[in-house]
């Protein structure tokens, strides 16, 4: 009987991985990749520098996951990967400071904008929801890097407080402050585009 990996669990492709099914490796890294950009994304990794570094977050896991002892701890241990990861970007980026900052192309701006139709049932909507999306991301990016990955990993990967506090080598209690205060922030920072 094979393995429907499309509609199988974790636990079961890790596995199989483990009985160096390459099927399930592929199945694997097909699902972490968007989880990984999405969580870089997050964090403020630089566009033209982000698929390089989900690369290299696939790479050490596919290389490193035979040495998982714990199925259940993947979720945590791959979160350790993308931060070790994350602050070794940091590392080598000094010019980046505790705030990362969006800058935007202003040659970008002023170039023509061809017009796209959009054949959405509620284009208005869709736009709200876009430019809001956005907002955040600048809001998330604006916070000092402790608070960014605790409420990353929190609302983004929906990690446990206990899970965060394993990948981030803290305790529970600076987990939950830093949640905490990362809300606080946000809700500060975005306070004036919600009515």
């Amino acid at each position: 009987m094979t393995l429907d990996y499309k509609k199988s669990s974790l636990t079961k492709i890790i596995k199989k991985i483990k009985e160096n099914d390459r099927q399930a490796l592929k199945e694997l890294i097909k699902r972490e990749q968007t989880n990984i950009y999405a969580t870089l994304r997050y964090l403020g990794v630089n566009q033209d520098e982000i698929l390089d570094l989900v690369q290299d977050i696939l790479l050490k896991i596919t290389n490193n996951i035979q040495n998982l002892k714990n199925i259940a701890t993947y979720k945590s241990w791959s979160n350790k990967i993308i931060l070790r990861q994350f602050y070794d970007y940091l590392r080598k980026n000094k010019k980046i400071k505790d705030n990362i900052k969006i800058i935007k192309d202003e040659e970008e701006n002023t170039k023509k904008k061809e017009e796209i139709p959009d054949h959405s049932s509620n284009p208005i909507k869709n736009i709200l929801s876009n430019e809001l999306d956005e907002i955040i991301k600048n809001a998330i990016n604006n916070l000092p890097n402790q608070y960014k990955i605790a409420i990353v990993m929190r609302e983004l990967q929906g990690l446990t407080y206990d899970q965060i506090a394993k990948a981030t080598k803290t305790n529970v209690g600076t987990v939950k402050s830093r949640i905490a205060r990362a809300r606080e922030k946000l809700q500060e920072e975005i306070k004036h585009y919600i009515h």
